[in-house]
């Protein structure tokens, strides 16, 4: 049985694709060295194969006017993939991990994709949860809220400034 169609990972089941959504974005917005990092403490991690090795590509981004307006190409970017099996199953299922990251990086893609694996296995998710995808999720909350702090420093707002009298 695949792991798209078990129990615990029910399309339908909106709040735990979701979950995996957050977490899937996560790791493709972290960078290599720090999901490395994360992982470190964990020596025996299980081992898996890959389904598809990590490959480059391109895909097309699209963009909406306004963001809210038609869709329309914005353009391409590079894209890597990776898809890894885990050689342990849990009970009749296999655990499949996928890794989409922007870039050239096949070993980011290889991590993200051990990462989404590993938090699908009810032995890891917890541990991999609290250990690797918090701490980036923060950080990345972090970075974000020092550069809206930046940007808000350097902002010009126009329409409050003193208007001169016309006589």
């Amino acid at each position: 049985m695949d792991n798209l169609h078990s129990p615990e990972l029910d399309p339908l089941d909106l709040s735990r694709q979701q979950t995996r959504q957050r977490w899937m974005a996560v790791l493709a917005n972290a960078s290599e060295t720090s999901i490395e990092k994360a992982l470190l403490p964990y020596n025996t991690l299980p081992s898996y194969h890959y389904l598809r090795a990590p490959e480059i590509g391109l895909t097309m981004v699209r963009g909406r006017a306004g963001g809210t307006g038609e869709p329309f190409n914005l353009g391409e970017i590079t894209l890597t993939r990776c898809v890894v099996q885990l050689d342990e199953t849990v009970g009749d299922r296999t655990i499949s991990g996928f890794g989409y990251v922007a870039g050239r990086s096949q070993r980011h893609a290889e991590l993200a994709a051990i990462c989404d694996a590993l938090l699908q296995h009810p032995t890891w998710r917890q541990m991999i949860y609290q250990q690797v995808v918090t701490p980036l999720a923060i950080a990345a909350q972090q970075r974000q809220a020092k550069e809206n702090r930046q940007t808000d420093a350097t902002q010009v707002n126009f329409l409050t400034m003193l208007r001169g009298e016309v006589s």
